[in-house]
This record gives structure tokens, sequence and C-alpha cells, in this order.
């Protein structure tokens, strides 16, 4: 190596080699502040919070300016106390405390220690809307901007914001009659984050009532005070009673509900979206049946109940939804994303259901409508054409005329756009190039830096680079890969391997040209190990002939495809073949599992948390979408249980598990455990005291020193 080109390469390496290698220390702290914005209804700014401060963004300026600092909103809450009350089971995706702006865009609604504040978009001044012991939860300002609705213990609340006086909607909430008020499993797994809508015209509040009174109660407990305290969580497990809802319309003055029987939705059927039209009179509903492979959606008059079918759509698997109906300006038509051509896509129909037509096609996914161009009629969505491995921002007509795709770079566009898609922020990243976030006009037009890469991820420490690689599947379907070789890599040796999996559908599938960021995979890399991540069929992205092949039978194809990626690893000479690890969590710990007892010549240690070990003890909702009602599906049931396999381990296996966890109970890992001490098989486990799914916190850090020393211990 000589010449110029030499010495840069040389100086480009010692470079590299100076930089700090990621530890499990350096995995804290790497998440980028700053990314979630909330735009204003006129697009000409955005909300955001960083380092406790709520801030705005003008984007003609290009300059971000303070409003208020939270610790002050938060000192003139008021102080309730939850000490010696049972933990309260609210999903994580449901709705309580978003930032929201006024419609007139010149105000911030805020919620600070369960109180609730507006805020002045210009100067910052701020007004308390709410003081008292109990948490106002899920505001919303009403359209004209001069009250907010919240909800208060399971009744509905509408406050006046110039005089401050309260209405009480509704009566008799309770925690089994949920006025405007969730259960745990619809946000989950149904996408439905509140649970009512004000009018357009803010004259009424639309909210739907939740029966849980049959929903059975899984026994949770906490342990760790000086005496136990039961915990119950209302959770339905696959076969078991759901919810019962109906929707109403209260006035928002006060006054009686009027309930539409048209939307009352039983045990069959599944009540999954709902909204108002544009005129104030009525309201549209969507829902499925109970297996969720059949899906209507209808408009109901509030005046004569009186139901109207928009469109209805069947499969012979299961329907996966996305998004919304979102109804245009025009008065006359609503979008809507289907896959009813083996593709998500989206189509344009008429208000009374008479006309629909197709705005986009092809061999390839629309992940979502990020905005709507009412004036010159035409939308903005994010796709993976040209290829699943990327996303990417394009424009359209309403009439599938004028496409245009506005991202450039080749790699992931993760995109935050104004509702009438005059400006946007593209975030993006390639498996060469950092996240940088960047403000753009509609047009595409690069207007200037939001966001520069983070400096501990380009030049302090030491990113390994990952790579792609395609492979066939079990069935010779050509599938892809991600790849991490160890620091201080070198041809001719054999490594460790730990294979990241996750596997399950209704998630996006794991590969994409982004960047590898500060991860536990790049901790396990510098830690001398090959890190390997592939697809397999059943997740989300690439049509929905490519999910269908896991119906009815979970675990079974993604694990032959995940045995298929393994080999093809080995057979590039650098992996040892007896020395294959797999972590994973949630599905992917039950991937973990899996691998463990039901390819054993493949794998010799895994570290599984909250792993599913029977479909049994799943969500109804999710686990019936793919697996059916266990009295009609018993094979599949009983074949994709984990402990029936227990005797068949021989590697070496940790499981690790929050004890209240409300998602993955732990009832699945207790099960397993005892069929695993009945087989004679020895393992290893670790519990932690947290009520949620996900390990956090100080417990994160414990879990993956735990989870590195484990495959040390196992593979080393």
């Amino acid at each position: 190596m000589t010449g110029k080109l030499g010495s840069v390469l040389l100086v480009a390496l010692a470079a590299w080699g100076q930089k700090k290698p990621i530890t499990i220390d350096a995995l804290r702290g790497a998440a980028r502040a700053g990314r979630n914005v909330t735009w204003a209804p006129d697009g000409k700014s955005f909300a955001f919070l960083e380092r406790g401060e709520l801030k705005v963004y003008d984007v003609t300026s290009r300059k971000a300016k303070s409003l208020v600092t939270v610790s002050d909103l938060a000192a003139a809450a008021a102080s309730g106390s939850s000490a010696g009350r049972p933990y309260e089971w609210t999903n994580r995706h449901a709705r309580t405390d978003e930032m929201e702006w006024s419609q007139d865009s010149k105000s911030l609604l805020y919620a600070a220690e369960g109180d609730l504040f507006m805020i002045h978009a210009s100067g910052g001044e701020w007004a308390q809307l709410t003081k008292t012991p109990e948490a106002e939860l899920d505001p919303k300002f009403s359209p004209d901007c001069r009250k907010v609705a919240f909800r208060r213990g399971w009744d509905l609340y509408v406050v006046d914001i110039a005089t401050k006086r309260e209405t009480r909607l509704t009566l008799a909430g309770s925690e089994v009659l949920r006025n405007g008020g969730l259960d745990w499993v619809y946000p989950e797994e149904i996408g439905l984050d509140t649970a009512f809508w004000w009018s357009p015209d803010s004259r009424f509040v639309a909210y739907l009532q939740f029966d849980v009174s049959q929903e059975p109660l899984f026994p949770h407990g906490d342990l760790l005070r000086p005496r136990a305290i039961y915990e119950p969580e209302r959770y339905p497990q696959a076969g078991e009673h759901n919810a019962t809802i109906r929707l109403g319309v209260v006035p928002a003055a006060g006054g009686r509900t009027r309930w539409l029987e048209a939307a009352r939705t039983d045990e069959s059927g599944l009540l999954a979206r709902v909204g108002w039209l544009p005129d104030s009179q009525r309201l549209y509903f969507v829902r499925l049946n109970r297996v969720q492979n059949r899906l209507e959606a209808l408009a109901v008059a509030v005046d004569s109940g009186k139901a109207l079918a928009l469109f209805r759509e069947s499969d012979q698997y299961w329907i996966n939804l996305r998004g919304d109906l979102q109804f245009l300006k025009d008065g006359q038509h609503f979008l809507w994303t289907s896959e009813r051509d083996g593709h998500r896509h989206v189509y344009l129909y008429a208000n009374d259901g008479t006309d629909v037509k197709q705005v986009t096609r092809g061999d390839w996914e629309v992940f979502g409508i990020t905005a709507v161009d009412d004036v010159n009629k035409r939308l903005f969505y994010t796709s993976s054409e040209p290829t699943h491995l990327e996303k990417h921002l394009y424009v359209i007509d309403w009439d599938g005329r004028n496409k245009r795709r506005l991202t450039e770079e080749p790699g992931m566009h993760e995109i935050s756009m104004a509702q009438s898609g005059a400006f946007y922020l593209d975030t993006f990243s390639s498996l060469r190039t950092a996240p940088r976030t960047v403000l753009h006009s509609g047009d595409g037009r690069a207007l200037g830096l939001y966001r520069e890469p983070e400096r501990r991820e380009t030049e302090e420490y030491a990113v390994l680079p990952a790579e792609i690689l395609s492979f066939a599947g079990a069935d010779g379907i050509q599938l892809y890969g991600r790849l991490i070789r160890p620091a201080g890599f070198q041809s001719g040796r054999q490594y460790p391997v730990v294979v990241t999996v996750y596997g399950g559908p209704d998630i996006s599938l794991p590969v994409h040209n982004e960047w590898p960021g500060i991860t536990m995979d790049q901790a396990l890399a510098h830690h001398g190990y090959v890190v390997w991540q592939a697809e397999n069929r059943g997740g989300a992205g690439r049509g929905h002939a490519f999910e269908t092949s896991i119906y009815h039978k979970l675990g079974v194809t993604e694990l032959a495809d995940q045995v298929a990626g393994v080999r093809h690893l080995i057979s590039l000479g650098f992996a040892d073949p007896k020395r294959i690890g797999i972590r994973g969590a949630s599905y992917g710990g039950f991937m973990t599992v899996n691998a463990l007892l039901n390819a054993s010549d493949v794998f010799r240690a895994g570290f599984a948390t909250a792993p599913v070990t029977s479909w049994l003890n799943y969500d109804s909702i999710y686990t019936e979408r793919y697996m059916g009602l266990p009295a009609e599906n018993e094979k599949g049931y009983s074949e994709t249980a984990l402990a029936r396999s227990a005797g068949n381990l021989k590697g070496k296996l940790m499981l690790a598990h929050n004890f209240e966890d409300d998602n993955v109970l732990f009832q699945n890992t207790l099960q397993l455990t005892s069929a695993l001490q009945t087989a004679g098989k020895q393992f290893e486990m670790m519990l932690y005291p947290q009520k949620t799914h996900g390990i956090t916190g100080p417990d994160l850090r414990h879990e993956n020193q735990l989870m590195l020393d484990f495959f040390d211990r196992a593979l080393k």
C-alpha cells in the first residue's frame, strides 16, 4: 500500500483504533434525545421536550425557543400519593398524558404530575386548568379551542378554559365499567389508544364504555413491601372473555348519553376504530370478528342510529389493521390502507362507500400515510419501494398519478411531517451513516440540519460495521441477515456466535440498511462474538403471503428459517458450529427457548427474556389472530407449547423475567421451569421485580451483564 490513498486509509484506521470499545456501560444513555416532535396544525412549528424543557421550533427561522421548564409545572401540581394502593395496569400504548396543540396553533396542552396546563406558544405563559390529587388523563382540546375534555378515574369531564368550570359528562364509572377508558388488551393489540373523541363542531363527545366485568383477573402480587399486596390485572388469555363495548354520544355541556346500538360489540367481535365524520352528524366505526379475518366499516347517524356500510374486507388467514380512516376536507372522500391485493396500499373511498379507487399499487408495502395536502389533492406516504430493506417517502396525487420519491439516499428515512405536508423532518441513516435529522419543505428540498449525528457514535465509540447478506430460507425463499463481525476479526479463525432473534408476526422485519448504533449487539461483537440477525417468514414488510405461512402454528416456520440462516452463516467459514448461541425477548424469548428445545443440534446456548411458552397463556386478541380459538385449533396450541419438549434440552439455557410482567405473564416462565425440573434438566434463571414487560433502568444493565457472562460461560 503506497501513495496518498494508502496514507489516508492508515490514518483512518488509526483514528478508528483510538475509539473506545462498546461495553455494557456504554449502552447507558444511548437513546437519542429530542426525536419525538408534535407538529402544530398550521405546520409552521413543532413542539418537543429536551432536557426537562418544553420547546417550540419555528420552521421559518429554523430556531427553537424554550417555553417552560417542566419542573415548574410539576411544582404547581397537586400532590397525590399512591402509597399502599394496588398498581393500576394501564397499557403502555394507551394515551394518558399526551402533549397536544390547539387547532389554532396558539396553545399547547400539557399534563404534569396528573394536572393539566395550557401553555401559550408565543411567550410561554401558562395557566393551570386542574389541581386535584387524582390524575386527569388523556386530555384533548375541543376543536374550537375553548374547552378540554379528560378522564378522571373512569368517568369523563370537560373544563372550560376561560372560567375553569368543570362539567362531569358521565356517571357510575368503575374499574369494571370504564367510561372513556380502555382495557389492557385493546391498545396493546388493536392499536386503539383512546376511548373518546370530540365532534368537529365541539358540541359533543363520543366515547366507548368498556365492560370488563367478565375479563379474567390475573393474580399479580407486589412482594417487595413489608406486606404483600394483591395487584390483579384484567387480562383475557386466549379463548377467555373479552370486554363488551358500546358507543355513546354525550353533549359537551352535559346531559344524557345517546347509545348507538349499531356499534355495540359483544365477545364475538372487536370494535377497533371510532371517529367522527366531518359533518358532526355521523360517527364511523370499524369492527372485526373475534379471530379477525372479517372486517367492516360503518357510518352511523347520531340522531337516528341508522348505520350505513362503508366497506367490508375478508381474508382466509387474518386481517392486519394499520392506521385509521382519514377523511378529506373536500367532504366527499376518505383514505384507508388495506392488504386486499396482497400488499398494503392506499385506497380512496367516497364517504358513502359507493366508490373506491386504488391509489398506490405494486409488490411493495405502504407503511403509512404521513400527511394529506387537501389543496393540491395529493398525499404523502412511506413505503418499502424499492426494497424492503429501506424506508422512503413518496408523494402521489389522489388519482394515483405523478408519484415521486422525495428521499434520495439509500437507507432508512424516519419521517415526521406536518399535517398538510408543508414541512417534514427526515431522520436518515444507513449501514455506514449515523442518524442525522434534516428539515425539508414538502417538495423535498432540504432547508437545514436539525439534528447532527450523535458524536459519541461517530467520534467517541468504535461502532463496528454491519453488513447485509442474503440466504435461502427453509423452502428456498430468499431471506436476508445482518452480520456484525467481532472486533479484531481475523480470517481463518472460527468465532462463537450469538443470534439475535424476535421472529414474530405484526413486527417489521429486523434487517435494514440502517446504522448499527450503540447496542447490545455491538457490546457482544466487541466481546469477541459474531452477531447475526436474520429474517424469517411471518414478519411484516414483504406482503401478506410472506406472513401467513405461520398460520395456526407459531414458531415452526420461523425456526426453520432461522436454522437456515445459521447454516448459511456457518458455511462462510468463520462461525464455529459448536458454539452457536441465541438471545431474544418476548416473542424472541419464545423463539430462543424454541430453538434450544427443537433445534438442539444447532443451538448450544440461549438467553430468553420474558418468553411466551404456551400460546394458551398469551392475550386473546393477538393470539387468536394467528392461532385461532383454542377450541378450534387444539393441535396447534398443543404442538407449539414449549413445556412438552422440555426433555429435548441439551444446551445451556438461562431465563429472565419480571415477576409482575403485564404482557407476557410470569406464568409462562414458571410453567416451563416446572417442566424442565420434571425432565431433570438443569438451567439458570433470574427474576426482576418490575411491573412491566421490558426490563429497564439499572435492572437492564444487570440483565445485560448477566447475559454477557452467561454466553462467556456457555460458548467460550
